[in-house]
Protein backbone atom coordinates (compact mmCIF):
# COMPACT_ATOMS: atom_id res chain seq x y z
CA UNK A 1 0.00 0.00 0.00
CA UNK A 2 1.37 3.35 -1.08
CA UNK A 3 0.38 6.10 1.52
CA UNK A 4 1.04 6.20 5.55
CA UNK A 5 2.11 3.40 7.77
CA UNK A 6 -0.67 2.18 9.92
CA UNK A 7 1.37 1.77 12.78
CA UNK A 8 2.50 5.34 12.80
CA UNK A 9 -1.17 6.48 11.79
CA UNK A 10 -1.86 4.72 15.27
CA UNK A 11 0.88 6.42 17.53
CA UNK A 12 -0.10 10.25 16.07
CA UNK A 13 -3.73 9.59 16.78
CA UNK A 14 -3.08 8.31 20.51
CA UNK A 15 -0.49 11.21 21.59
CA UNK A 16 -3.44 13.49 21.12
CA UNK A 17 -6.29 11.68 23.21
CA UNK A 18 -7.30 12.91 26.52
CA UNK A 19 -6.95 9.81 28.27
CA UNK A 20 -7.65 10.16 31.92
CA UNK A 21 -8.20 6.66 33.15
CA UNK A 22 -7.31 2.85 31.76
CA UNK A 23 -10.72 2.30 30.85
CA UNK A 24 -11.23 5.06 28.77
CA UNK A 25 -7.89 4.69 27.12
CA UNK A 26 -8.95 1.11 26.52
CA UNK A 27 -12.28 2.26 24.82
CA UNK A 28 -10.37 5.08 22.34
CA UNK A 29 -7.65 3.02 22.00
CA UNK A 30 -10.13 0.51 20.12
CA UNK A 31 -11.61 3.41 18.56
CA UNK A 32 -8.51 4.20 17.04
CA UNK A 33 -7.84 0.75 15.54
CA UNK A 34 -10.80 0.45 13.86
CA UNK A 35 -10.21 3.89 12.35
CA UNK A 36 -6.75 2.88 11.00
CA UNK A 37 -7.69 -0.44 9.54
CA UNK A 38 -10.89 1.57 8.03
CA UNK A 39 -8.10 3.76 6.40
CA UNK A 40 -6.07 1.43 5.42
CA UNK A 41 -8.80 -0.83 3.65
CA UNK A 42 -9.90 2.45 1.75
CA UNK A 43 -6.40 3.27 0.64
CA UNK A 44 -6.30 -0.47 -0.59
CA UNK A 45 -8.84 0.31 -2.68
CA UNK A 46 -8.04 3.54 -4.19
CA UNK A 47 -4.82 1.78 -5.42
CA UNK A 48 -6.65 -1.66 -7.08
CA UNK A 49 -9.04 1.39 -8.47
CA UNK A 50 -5.57 3.37 -9.80
CA UNK A 51 -4.41 0.13 -11.09
CA UNK A 52 -8.05 -1.74 -12.60
CA UNK A 53 -7.98 2.05 -14.44
CA UNK A 54 -4.30 1.54 -15.78
CA UNK A 55 -4.98 -1.49 -17.08
CA UNK A 56 -8.56 -0.48 -18.64
CA UNK A 57 -6.21 2.37 -19.99
CA UNK A 58 -3.27 0.17 -21.79
CA UNK A 59 -6.25 -2.25 -22.92
CA UNK A 60 -7.71 0.62 -24.66
CA UNK A 61 -3.93 1.38 -25.99
CA UNK A 62 -3.98 -1.85 -27.83
CA UNK A 63 -7.42 -1.84 -29.01
CA UNK A 64 -6.15 1.20 -31.27
CA UNK A 65 -5.24 4.30 -28.96
CA UNK A 66 -2.01 3.37 -30.08
CA UNK A 67 -0.98 7.34 -30.17
CA UNK A 68 -3.01 8.92 -27.40
CA UNK A 69 -3.31 12.13 -29.24
CA UNK A 70 -5.16 10.24 -31.69
CA UNK A 71 -7.91 8.95 -29.66
CA UNK A 72 -10.44 11.77 -29.53
CA UNK A 73 -9.91 11.97 -33.45
CA UNK A 74 -10.29 8.61 -34.10
CA UNK A 75 -13.06 7.98 -31.73
CA UNK A 76 -15.47 10.35 -33.13
CA UNK A 77 -14.37 9.47 -37.32
CA UNK A 78 -15.99 6.00 -35.45
CA UNK A 79 -18.64 7.42 -34.28
CA UNK A 80 -19.81 9.11 -37.50
CA UNK A 81 -18.93 6.52 -39.26
CA UNK A 82 -21.39 4.21 -37.44
CA UNK A 83 -24.17 6.87 -38.03
CA UNK A 84 -23.59 8.08 -41.30
CA UNK A 85 -22.81 5.57 -43.27
CA UNK A 86 -24.20 2.31 -40.93
CA UNK A 87 -27.01 3.17 -38.72
CA UNK A 88 -28.56 5.16 -41.38
CA UNK A 89 -28.71 2.74 -44.20
CA UNK A 90 -29.61 -0.83 -43.65
CA UNK A 91 -27.11 -2.38 -40.59
CA UNK A 92 -29.46 -2.88 -38.25
CA UNK A 93 -27.55 -5.56 -36.06
CA UNK A 94 -26.89 -3.97 -32.63
CA UNK A 95 -23.91 -6.34 -32.38
CA UNK A 96 -22.34 -5.65 -35.06
CA UNK A 97 -22.52 -2.01 -34.68
CA UNK A 98 -21.45 -2.38 -31.71
CA UNK A 99 -18.55 -4.37 -32.82
CA UNK A 100 -17.89 -2.18 -35.95
CA UNK A 101 -17.61 1.05 -33.19
CA UNK A 102 -15.24 -0.68 -31.15
CA UNK A 103 -13.08 -2.65 -33.65
CA UNK A 104 -9.86 0.70 -34.53
CA UNK A 105 -10.06 0.61 -38.58
CA UNK A 106 -7.38 3.20 -39.02
CA UNK A 107 -4.73 0.62 -37.64
CA UNK A 108 -5.72 -2.31 -40.27
CA UNK A 109 -4.56 0.46 -43.09
CA UNK A 110 -0.77 1.74 -44.42
CA UNK A 111 -0.25 5.23 -41.76
CA UNK A 112 -0.58 7.31 -44.79
CA UNK A 113 -4.41 6.21 -45.34
CA UNK A 114 -5.34 6.70 -41.56
CA UNK A 115 -7.23 9.87 -42.10
CA UNK A 116 -9.09 8.40 -44.45
CA UNK A 117 -9.86 4.82 -42.38
CA UNK A 118 -13.41 5.67 -41.50
CA UNK A 119 -14.44 6.83 -45.16
CA UNK A 120 -17.18 4.57 -46.41
CA UNK A 121 -15.01 3.71 -49.14
CA UNK A 122 -12.44 0.80 -49.82
CA UNK A 123 -8.31 1.50 -49.45
CA UNK A 124 -5.60 0.08 -50.90
CA UNK A 125 -3.37 -2.13 -48.45
CA UNK A 126 -0.66 -3.36 -50.64
CA UNK A 127 0.12 -6.16 -53.34
CA UNK A 128 -2.83 -5.23 -55.37
CA UNK A 129 -5.41 -5.93 -52.64
CA UNK A 130 -8.01 -3.47 -50.41
CA UNK A 131 -9.88 -3.19 -47.62
CA UNK A 132 -13.28 -3.20 -48.03
CA UNK A 133 -15.42 -0.13 -47.24
CA UNK A 134 -16.62 -0.17 -43.78
CA UNK A 135 -20.56 -0.66 -45.31
CA UNK A 136 -19.45 -3.68 -47.17
CA UNK A 137 -17.81 -5.01 -44.14
CA UNK A 138 -20.80 -4.45 -41.90
CA UNK A 139 -23.48 -5.50 -44.52
CA UNK A 140 -21.53 -9.10 -44.96
CA UNK A 141 -21.26 -9.63 -40.66
CA UNK A 142 -24.76 -8.70 -40.34
CA UNK A 143 -25.91 -11.00 -43.38
CA UNK A 144 -24.06 -14.36 -42.05
CA UNK A 145 -25.53 -14.29 -38.68
CA UNK A 146 -22.70 -15.20 -36.20
CA UNK A 147 -22.96 -16.16 -32.81
CA UNK A 148 -21.06 -16.39 -30.26
CA UNK A 149 -20.47 -20.01 -29.95
CA UNK A 150 -19.65 -19.58 -33.97
CA UNK A 151 -16.81 -21.02 -35.93
CA UNK A 152 -16.06 -18.14 -39.13
CA UNK A 153 -13.80 -18.98 -42.38
CA UNK A 154 -12.50 -15.79 -43.70
CA UNK A 155 -11.20 -15.53 -46.53
CA UNK A 156 -9.04 -13.29 -48.18
CA UNK A 157 -7.54 -11.83 -44.74
CA UNK A 158 -6.26 -8.68 -46.72
CA UNK A 159 -4.94 -6.46 -43.41
CA UNK A 160 -6.82 -8.57 -40.81
CA UNK A 161 -9.95 -5.79 -40.21
CA UNK A 162 -12.85 -8.60 -41.37
CA UNK A 163 -11.45 -11.34 -39.22
CA UNK A 164 -10.57 -8.79 -36.37
CA UNK A 165 -14.82 -8.01 -36.22
CA UNK A 166 -15.24 -11.52 -36.77
CA UNK A 167 -13.42 -12.00 -33.75
CA UNK A 168 -15.34 -10.03 -31.53
CA UNK A 169 -18.68 -11.66 -32.63
CA UNK A 170 -17.40 -15.78 -33.00
CA UNK A 171 -15.86 -18.27 -30.68
CA UNK A 172 -13.13 -18.94 -33.48
CA UNK A 173 -12.30 -17.49 -36.41
CA UNK A 174 -9.68 -19.16 -39.20
CA UNK A 175 -8.39 -16.54 -42.07
CA UNK A 176 -6.57 -17.22 -45.41
CA UNK A 177 -5.01 -14.77 -46.92
CA UNK A 178 -3.21 -16.36 -50.54
CA UNK A 179 -0.62 -13.11 -49.91
CA UNK A 180 2.22 -14.60 -47.47
CA UNK A 181 3.43 -10.71 -47.24
CA UNK A 182 -0.32 -9.61 -45.94
CA UNK A 183 -1.11 -12.99 -44.04
CA UNK A 184 2.39 -12.16 -42.23
CA UNK A 185 1.30 -8.92 -41.16
CA UNK A 186 -2.00 -9.43 -40.52
CA UNK A 187 -1.45 -11.98 -37.87
CA UNK A 188 1.36 -10.20 -36.08
CA UNK A 189 -0.95 -6.79 -35.93
CA UNK A 190 -4.11 -9.00 -34.70
CA UNK A 191 -1.78 -10.94 -31.84
CA UNK A 192 -0.70 -7.21 -31.07
CA UNK A 193 -3.89 -6.24 -30.29
CA UNK A 194 -4.84 -9.23 -28.61
CA UNK A 195 -7.00 -11.56 -30.46
CA UNK A 196 -6.32 -15.16 -29.58
CA UNK A 197 -9.25 -16.03 -31.22
CA UNK A 198 -8.38 -15.53 -34.80
CA UNK A 199 -6.01 -17.63 -36.50
CA UNK A 200 -4.33 -16.83 -39.79
CA UNK A 201 -2.17 -18.74 -42.52
CA UNK A 202 -1.15 -18.17 -45.96
CA UNK A 203 -2.52 -20.34 -48.64
CA UNK A 204 -5.49 -20.66 -50.98
CA UNK A 205 -8.88 -19.64 -49.96
CA UNK A 206 -10.17 -21.37 -53.17
CA UNK A 207 -9.58 -24.85 -50.74
CA UNK A 208 -11.35 -23.75 -47.40
CA UNK A 209 -9.26 -24.80 -44.10
CA UNK A 210 -10.87 -28.67 -43.92
CA UNK A 211 -9.07 -29.02 -40.94
CA UNK A 212 -11.11 -27.11 -38.64
CA UNK A 213 -14.31 -27.30 -41.08
CA UNK A 214 -17.36 -27.31 -40.60
CA UNK A 215 -18.14 -23.36 -40.20
CA UNK A 216 -20.88 -21.68 -39.22
CA UNK A 217 -19.99 -18.57 -41.06
CA UNK A 218 -18.05 -18.38 -44.29
CA UNK A 219 -17.22 -14.67 -45.05
CA UNK A 220 -15.71 -13.91 -48.66
CA UNK A 221 -13.60 -11.10 -49.50
CA UNK A 222 -12.37 -11.49 -53.23
CA UNK A 223 -14.69 -12.72 -56.36
CA UNK A 224 -14.87 -16.43 -57.95
CA UNK A 225 -16.29 -16.71 -61.03
CA UNK A 226 -18.63 -18.92 -59.06
CA UNK A 227 -19.37 -20.33 -55.55
CA UNK A 228 -16.23 -23.22 -54.65
CA UNK A 229 -17.74 -26.34 -54.32
CA UNK A 230 -14.82 -26.86 -51.14
CA UNK A 231 -16.76 -23.95 -49.00
CA UNK A 232 -19.97 -25.24 -49.84
CA UNK A 233 -18.58 -28.26 -48.43
CA UNK A 234 -16.95 -26.96 -45.53
CA UNK A 235 -20.42 -24.67 -44.84
CA UNK A 236 -22.18 -26.33 -41.44
CA UNK A 237 -25.61 -27.62 -41.75
CA UNK A 238 -27.46 -24.07 -40.37
CA UNK A 239 -24.48 -22.47 -41.52
CA UNK A 240 -24.37 -19.25 -44.12
CA UNK A 241 -21.41 -18.03 -46.46
CA UNK A 242 -21.52 -14.51 -48.09
CA UNK A 243 -19.42 -14.23 -51.06
CA UNK A 244 -18.94 -12.13 -54.08
CA UNK A 245 -19.64 -13.95 -57.63
CA UNK A 246 -18.87 -12.87 -60.98
CA UNK A 247 -16.50 -11.87 -63.43
CA UNK A 248 -17.41 -8.41 -64.66
CA UNK A 249 -20.75 -8.00 -63.07
CA UNK A 250 -20.24 -9.03 -59.25
CA UNK A 251 -23.80 -10.38 -56.80
CA UNK A 252 -22.93 -10.48 -53.43
CA UNK A 253 -24.21 -14.33 -52.82
CA UNK A 254 -25.71 -15.59 -49.75
CA UNK A 255 -25.07 -19.10 -49.29
CA UNK A 256 -27.39 -20.92 -46.79
CA UNK A 257 -26.95 -24.96 -46.03
CA UNK A 258 -30.05 -26.25 -44.18
CA UNK A 259 -30.05 -28.57 -41.66
CA UNK A 260 -30.64 -31.67 -43.85
CA UNK A 261 -27.82 -30.30 -46.40
CA UNK A 262 -29.90 -28.26 -49.24
CA UNK A 263 -28.35 -25.72 -50.45
CA UNK A 264 -30.34 -22.22 -50.94
CA UNK A 265 -28.56 -18.98 -52.61
CA UNK A 266 -30.13 -15.68 -53.40
CA UNK A 267 -28.53 -12.14 -54.48
CA UNK A 268 -28.67 -9.31 -51.78
CA UNK A 269 -27.17 -6.73 -54.07
CA UNK A 270 -24.27 -5.71 -56.78
CA UNK A 271 -20.40 -5.13 -55.76
CA UNK A 272 -16.97 -4.82 -57.28
CA UNK A 273 -14.58 -6.64 -55.63
CA UNK A 274 -10.88 -7.92 -56.62
CA UNK A 275 -10.92 -11.36 -58.24
CA UNK A 276 -10.14 -14.30 -56.49
CA UNK A 277 -6.90 -15.51 -57.49
CA UNK A 278 -4.74 -18.42 -57.08
CA UNK A 279 -7.26 -21.62 -58.03
CA UNK A 280 -10.10 -19.41 -59.05
CA UNK A 281 -8.31 -17.89 -61.88
CA UNK A 282 -7.81 -21.60 -63.52
CA UNK A 283 -10.91 -23.01 -62.77
CA UNK A 284 -12.59 -21.12 -65.75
Amino acid sequence: MNGPNQGNLALSALRWLPLKSSGTRGFWVLVVFFAVVGMAAWFATQEAGNSDRSESASAAMSRGLDRPEDGDRFHKARRDMIERHLRNRDITDARVLEVMQRVPRHLFVPDNMRDSAYEDRPLPIGRGQTISQPYIVALMTQLAQPRPDSRALDVGTGSGYQAAVLGELCREVYSIEIVEELAQQASERLARLGYENIHVRSGDGYQGWKGHAPFDVIIVAAAPAHVPKPLIEQLAPGGRMIIPVGRFQQDLMIIEKSEDGTIKQWSEIPVAFVPMTGEAQQDK
